[in-house]
């Protein structure tokens, strides 16, 4: 038999035969004439080189060939519905699975926090895991982290990635409370151009990068600033400026909430620094993923409370 040109309509006949035992029921079953059914009979026959079934008064009894076939094709054909049947209403208190999201680790602390509470509450065999970003090509991560979401600025994406905005997010100064630098000024308030420039910084750069938007902002009022290192993480940008006399420019959600535990003072930047949109990517191919498109949902939720 040439698989590559046998009809897999056959087989649905070939089930119907075995259930009803006679061309007409097998007709009636398939909703085909019953002169339908014997030519596709005739045509399984040909192609299996067997009989298939034999006549027996007014009932077809299948050969020893067409028995062994019986219970396998029946077990493939409804393996095959299964797979092309909707699935069941997703239900996140019993389902069960892993969901990888790749993004700095703004989100450690911005996201990480509440989904684990949500999960917990709503969720429980649900595990989700945060994992780098891909340096220089954050659409990768999608590939090379084995992502189920991403959490990047705002950038073109390829056809095979669907995106979804999540919230703006402007960007504060922090510095140490005790910092020299800022006696005298009004904390909350923006911080002078002179005095921005004047104090070294602390660069948020995962790819060790000396320029960033801010800079470029600077560029704009003709200034420029002194950036004395760069940290892959926030983290590490929040507690280098915790422990010296250098400042920082970082996202004003996470200043807000960790200028408490690391003893920091927030200001607003003194020149206009466009807020980046934060969008979410994902492989389109999880569209319809209903654990997937389940966390979506929850993570979306999440990340646009941080809009404003």
């Amino acid at each position: 038999m040439n698989f590559a040109t046998f009809d897999l309509n056959l087989l649905r006949v070939l089930d119907a035969l075995f259930r009803e035992g006679s061309t007409v029921k097998a007709a009636r079953r398939l909703a085909l004439s019953q002169s339908a059914v014997s030519g596709a009979l005739s045509r399984l026959r040909h192609a299996l080189d067997d009989p298939l079934f034999l006549r027996q008064g007014n009932r077809l009894v299948a050969t020893d060939f067409a028995v062994g076939l019986q219970e396998p094709l029946r077990q493939e054909l409804e393996r095959i519905e299964a797979m092309l049947s909707q699935p069941d209403p997703f239900d996140p208190a019993t389902a069960s699975g892993v969901f990888r999201i790749s993004a700095s680790d703004f989100f450690a602390e911005m996201l990480m926090p509440p989904l684990a509470d949500l999960l917990y509450r709503t969720a429980p065999g649900i595990r989700a895991q945060l994992v780098d970003l891909v340096p220089h090509d954050y659409v990768q991560s999608l590939e090379r982290r084995n992502a189920d979401l991403a959490l990047i600025p705002d950038t073109a994406v390829p056809d095979w990635v669907s995106r979804a905005p999540l919230f703006r997010s402007p960007f504060h100064v922090i510095a140490r409370r005790d910092n020299p630098g800022i006696a005298g000024l009004a904390f909350g308030g923006p911080m002078p151009i002179d005095t921005f420039c004047r104090l070294h910084h602390v660069l948020f750069s995962p790819e060790g990068n000396l320029t960033a938007m801010g800079d470029a902002a600077l560029t704009r009022v003709g200034r420029r600033r002194q950036v004395a290192m760069t940290v892959p993480v926030f983290s590490g940008v929040c507690r280098a400026v915790s422990e010296s006399d250098l400042i920082a420019l970082v996202p004003a959600q996470l200043a807000a909430k960790v200028a408490g535990s690391f003893g920091l003072q927030v200001f607003r930047p003194p020149m206009q620094i466009d807020p980046p949109l934060i969008i979410g990517i994902w492989h389109r191919r999880s569209d319809r993923a209903p654990l997937a498109a389940w966390m979506r949902g929850q993570v979306f939720e999440l990340m646009r409370a941080l809009d404003g």
